[in-house]
């Protein structure tokens, strides 16, 4: 399931940088994640980096509209990051 960011974001700046798979950038008001690009940080880290850089809490929760299985999620990691060698 990919992460989305809710409205109680407060463009800190804390999230973009650190997410592994570029999925996260500016939007209209409030910064957004890419669904196509978020793996939940699955073959980087053991958790979302940037729900633990986020400094207000349950900011960036799970996409309800984007549910995976971590199988999936692997999978898009590695077509991301690995295609070369497949």
């Amino acid at each position: 399931m990919a992460l989305l960011i809710t409205k109680k974001c407060i463009n800190c700046d804390m999230c973009e940088p650190e997410c592994p798979n570029q999925a996260i950038s500016m939007g209209d008001s409030i910064y957004e994640i890419n669904s196509d690009r978020c793996t939940e940080c699955i073959g980087h880290y053991e958790t979302p980096t940037c729900q633990k850089v986020c400094p207000i809490p349950n900011t960036i929760l799970k996409d309800p509209a984007h549910v995976e299985s971590e199988e999936q999620l692997w999978d898009k990691f590695v077509l991301m990051h690995h295609a070369d060698k497949l």
